[in-house]
């Protein structure tokens, strides 16, 4: 059974949006995907694309400022899927240096191969790398009031295993086509991550291969699939994906594109929760039940429940890390962990 049949339900779409008419906080208070049809139909890449492959190569080397990148690559038993071996102990792909031009000749050279090796540049900072290519190609978040930088993913057709961000996501898909499946937050229970490190790319991905999901050793992913949601973007279709929601990525054409933006919705000093994921499973997993659950009612307490009920009975001045967390809080807070760790 392919993990696309069965009754998965289509993700929700919104038409004739503009990036100037963007609907972020929206968006954000929703807190489900969407998929926004045609709201980078007039990007340049986009138009490119649409007539032919090597026209979208070329735009990109027109804009490419010839500094090294770097990409992986995977030889044609991978099947396009960067992930690993066996044991799950090493990646099944290299990761190599060179330019951005070579990459494209030898995606090009390849198009036509039934299983052609794998090349994947991934999340290349596009204003570093690309100088002028957002005047034509840009979503238009910095007129929202998000000053995040965008990326590009340039590849053939690779599969992104399944994976959560910590951040908010757009993506675009600006040549090709591809395939999203999402399933929210709470699936984690059912969809089998592998390790945390190392990791295909930078975050953890679930081990089932949707291509061919063996139901025998992954039962519970049965129960993923009830709740999956998928669509297929074309070029100039964008995703909206909040914070956490995992997603798998199957680009459908010998060559693809696609642009994003991962933007936080809380201020800059406020670090990624996955610090405190990896302390929390080295200062609490292995503790006797009895006392993880009291922990947990602590974390419910301070961290989970009501911001102010903590320290609501505190006057301010004895609040401390109890008070609403700003610049200054956040580097006394990290000076502190600092300082704790390195005893």
């Amino acid at each position: 059974m392919h993990a696309r049949a069965g009754a998965t339900q289509p993700i929700a779409e919104r038409h004739g949006l503009r990036a100037d008419t963007l609907p972020i906080d929206e968006l954000l208070a929703g807190g489900e995907p969407v998929v926004l049809r045609g709201i980078a139909r007039d990007w340049e890449l986009v138009k490119a694309g649409e007539q032919s492959m090597q026209s979208a190569m070329d735009y990109l080397r027109r804009h490419d400022n010839g500094q090294p990148v770097t990409y992986s690559w995977g030889a044609p038993e991978i099947r396009g899927r960067p992930f690993y071996n066996d044991d799950f102990t090493q990646l099944n792909f290299e990761v190599r240096r060179g330019v951005l031009s070579q990459v494209l000749d030898e995606i090009a050279s390849h198009a036509n191969d039934a299983t052609p090796p794998t090349w994947y540049v991934a999340s290349l900072l596009i204003d570093t790398r690309l100088p002028g290519f957002r005047a034509k190609n840009d979503i238009g978040l910095a007129t929202q009031g998000i000053d995040a930088p965008p990326s590009i993913w340039i590849g053939n057709r690779v599969t992104a295993s399944c994976h959560y961000d910590a951040m908010n996501n757009i993506a675009v898909c600006a040549v090709g086509r591809r395939r999203f499946t999402l399933f929210p937050p709470e699936q984690i229970h059912n969809l089998y991550p592998g390790p945390l490190e190392p990791t295909p790319g930078g975050q953890q991905v679930s081990v089932v291969d949707f291509d061919a999901p063996d139901f025998a050793r992954y039962p519970r992913f049965r129960d993923a699939l009830a709740v999956a949601r998928t669509a297929v973007l074309e070029p100039g279709d964008a995703i909206f994906m909040p914070s956490l929601w995992w997603h798998h990525v199957q680009a459908l054409e010998a060559f693809n594109v696609l642009v994003n933006t991962w933007w936080s919705s809380v201020p800059a000093y406020v670090p990624t929760p996955m610090h405190a994921l990896h302390h929390a499973i080295w200062a609490l997993r292995d503790r006797p039940e009895r006392e993880k659950q009291a922990w947990r009612e602590v974390f419910d307490y301070y961290v989970f429940g009501d911001p102010e009920q903590a320290g609501a009975h505190l006057p301010a001045q004895a609040r401390g890390a109890l008070a609403p967390v700003d610049d200054m809080l956040a580097r006394q807070l990290r000076a502190m962990l600092l300082a704790k760790l390195n005893r």
